[in-house]
């Protein structure tokens, strides 16, 4: 149902904290003329953890609106309480997004069993589409594969984006999974390779800043063509390091500053980029060709 370069999209505000409506309607046009496959809107990248219901909401809402059917929306709708998950879920059914992404509840560290029946009772409560989300160096819990492939056999749960970087554990879900369960990179570093084993696409933070590239290698590399997705990812990879240097999405919102793309806000207890990594992002975007 999806493919290719997702991107995971910063959420624009304003030097003071706010929301920046106009700044997001630029986004998606951004997006829109790059290539980019879909946007995921709100999900950990957007700052989902510090804005309040009414606010996430109304981003997701304002990014379908923008988007005006050019691009798939996937909105971000997990939480770490099973009932707020299925509350989100249900206003992006409303907002029109075309599905929702789930991150595994943070700091609660369910088991194996309090996951798989926190997603399950998300996708029995709102019948749409809905991808998984691991990301277990952010949420302190591990989604194993025994639990996504029960998660799998789920009518409303499409796939899963995972950002451990472990081949070995995606070549299982591969193997495991039927074949209607889409397997997608969260990690940028290793996405090419991902996607090379079968995976369907990368829901990106590079994306954000390099559209195009990540576009053009997505198609590449779900393609099978091997060496014009690894010369292209060849130019992007500082990014995939360097956007990590401090928590994300502090470097990636300082990057798209720099751009002039978005305004500077972001918000506690996230902080502006330290100075000492302007110059080592800066050279990132040099490599990617996104500056001179």
């Amino acid at each position: 149902m999806f493919h290719g370069s997702m991107v995971a999209l910063v959420t624009p505000m304003l030097a003071d904290g706010s929301l920046d409506d106009a700044g997001l309607k630029k986004l998606v046009d951004f997006h829109v003329d790059s290539g980019t496959h879909a946007i995921v809107s709100v999900g950990t990248t957007g700052e989902s953890a510090t804005l309040d219901f009414d606010e996430h909401c109304q981003v997701m809402a304002r990014t379908v609106e923008y988007a005006a059917g050019r691009i798939p929306i996937i909105g971000g709708t997990g939480s770490n309480s099973t009932r707020e998950a299925i509350a989100l879920t249900r206003c992006a059914l409303e907002a029109g997004v075309a599905a929702c992404l789930l991150v595994t509840p943070y700091y609660n560290k369910p088991t194996q069993e309090g996951l798989y029946r926190h997603h399950a009772a998300v996708a029995e409560a709102v019948s749409m589409p809905q991808i998984l989300y691991n990301v277990p160096g952010r949420t302190a819990c591990d989604m194993l594969t025994e639990t996504v492939v029960r998660l799998s056999e789920h009518d409303n749960i499409i796939g899963i984006k995972d950002a451990t970087g472990d081949m070995h554990r995606a070549r299982e879900i591969l193997d495991q999974c039927n074949d209607h369960f889409s397997l997608y990179s969260g990690d940028d570093a290793t996405g090419l390779e991902l996607m090379l084993l079968g995976g369907k696409g990368v829901i990106s933070v590079t994306a954000n800043v390099a559209p195009l590239a990540m576009s053009k290698m997505c198609a590449a590399a779900t393609t099978g063509q091997r060496s014009v997705a690894e010369q292209i990812d060849a130019g992007l990879s500082g990014l995939h390091e360097k956007l990590f240097v401090e928590a994300n999405p502090i470097p990636v919102k300082w990057a798209l500053q720099e751009m002039g793309i978005i305004d500077s806000g972001i918000r506690l207890p996230l902080t502006p980029l330290s100075s000492g990594f302007h110059d080592i992002v800066r050279q990132a975007m040099r490599q990617a060709g996104v500056t001179k």
